[in-house]
C-alpha cells in the first residue's frame, strides 16, 4: 500500500501566516482551521477552501471574490511550489510583498480589484515563469518597473486604473510585427502614466491659438479704450479752450 505524501512544512507556514493576515467577514474560509493547516494536502487532495494540491504541495490558491480584507502575507514566499495565486476582487490593502520573488514556479499572479498600495516590486522579474500579471483596479503608485519587460513568457499584463506615473517601459510596449506587445487597455486609467501605446497627452485648457487670440483681443480692446480716452480728453480740452477764447474776446475792446 502506498503511503500518502506528507504535507510540506513550508506550505504549512505559508498558509498559517496567510490565514493570520486575512480577515474573513463572510466566513468563506471556515475550514482554514488548525487541524487542516497542519496538513493542507493529502496527496493531490486539498483540505482547504480555495487551495489545489499536487503531490502533497500547494499548487494553486484561488481566493478570489470572497470579500477578504487584510494584507498579503510575505510568508507566501514559503509556498515555493505555487504556480497560480489569485486574490482578486477582495478588499486587500497594503503593499505587494517583494518576497513573492521566491515563488520561482509562479505562472499566474492576479491581485486585481483590491485596494493595494505602494509600488510594483521589480523583484517580480525573478518569477521567470510568469505569463499573467493582473494588477488592475488598485491604488498602486510609482513607475512600472522596466525589468518586467524581461519576462519573456509574459502574455497578459494589466495595470490599468491605478495611480502609476512616468513613462511606459519600451520593453512592455515594443511592437511585435504590427502590434504592440501590450495595447493601451493594459495601461489606461493612470493619469500620470504616458508613452506608447497610450494616445498622446492632449493639451489641457485653451489651445495656443485661442490664448493668442485672447491676448490679441485684450490688447486691441486696451488700445481702443486708451484711444477713446485720449479722444475724449482732447475734446474736453478743445471745448474748454474754445470757451476760454470766447471769454477773452468778450473782454477785448473793439477797434
Amino acid at each position: 500500500m502506498m503511503r500518502s505524501c506528507e504535507s510540506d512544512p513550508n506550505d504549512e507556514a505559508c498558509l498559517r501566516h496567510l490565514a493570520k493576515s486575512l480577515e474573513d467577514p463572510n466566513r468563506s474560509l471556515q475550514n482554514w482551521i488548525e487541524k487542516n493547516l497542519e496538513k493542507p494536502c493529502n496527496d493531490s487532495l486539498s483540505n482547504l477552501q480555495g487551495a489545489t494540491c499536487n503531490n502533497g504541495r500547494i499548487l494553486r490558491l484561488s481566493l478570489n471574490n470572497l470579500s477578504l480584507r487584510g494584507t498579503i502575507s510575505p510568508f507566501l514566499s514559503n509556498c515555493t511550489y505555487l504556480q497560480s495565486l489569485d486574490l482578486s476582487s477582495n478588499a486587500l490593502t497594503g503593499p505587494i510583498p517583494p518576497d513573492i520573488q521566491s515563488l520561482v514556479n509562479l505562472a499566474v499572479l492576479n491581485l486585481s480589484s483590491n485596494q493595494l498600495q505602494g509600488q510594483i516590486p521589480p523583484q517580480l522579474t525573478m518569477c521567470a515563469y510568469l505569463n499573467v500579471i493582473d494588477l488592475h483596479d488598485n491604488l498602486l503608485t510609482g513607475p512600472i518597473p522596466q525589468q518586467l519587460g524581461l519576462l519573456v513568457r509574459l502574455s497578459t499584463f494589466d495595470v490599468s486604473n491605478n495611480r502609476l506615473s512616468g513613462p511606459i517601459p519600451p520593453s512592455l510596449s515594443n511592437r511585435t510585427g504590427t502590434l504592440p506587445r501590450f495595447n493601451a487597455t493594459s495601461f489606461l486609467g493612470n493619469k500620470d502614466l504616458y508613452g506608447y501605446p497610450l494616445p498622446p497627452i492632449k493639451t489641457r485648457g485653451l489651445s495656443v491659438l485661442a490664448i493668442v487670440g485672447i491676448g490679441l483681443g485684450s490688447g486691441l480692446a486696451s488700445l481702443v479704450l486708451s484711444f477713446t480716452g485720449v479722444c475724449i480728453w482732447l475734446k474736453v480740452t478743445e471745448h474748454k479752450m474754445a470757451l476760454d477764447e470766447g471769454k477773452i474776446s468778450q473782454l477785448m475792446p473793439d477797434y
